[in-house]
């Protein structure tokens, strides 16, 4: 392959990267604010929530702990991890090819 070729898959690897992380980093943030009892009637954790809801909307729900702390460590939790692995995973793939 071209360095002309590779050089543009380094960097969508790098934005895909990057993504991931963005979404890993809003969604432990939840988890955070969470766990410390945020304000939820503040502008910002509002955001953070409402956004961290969309992208663990497959996970939120998924574990049926008694405490309401650990299904939002488990589900939103289990949603950071599978994007910072899938995300990273294709970035690894792109960057090799």
């Amino acid at each position: 392959m071209s360095p002309r070729y590779r050089n543009g898959a380094n960097q969508a690897g790098r934005v895909i990267a990057v993504v991931a992380d963005v979404m890993a980093l809003i969604l432990g943030l939840w988890i955070l604010m969470y766990l410390l009892e945020a304000n939820r009637a503040n502008s910002l954790v509002q955001f953070v929530h409402d956004t961290a809801a969309v992208l663990a909307g497959w996970s939120r729900d998924l574990f049926t702990f008694d405490e309401a702390w650990a299904r939002v460590v488990a589900g939103y939790g289990l949603a950071a991890v599978v994007y910072l692995f899938i995300g990273h995973a294709i970035a690894n793939r792109m960057h090799r090819h």
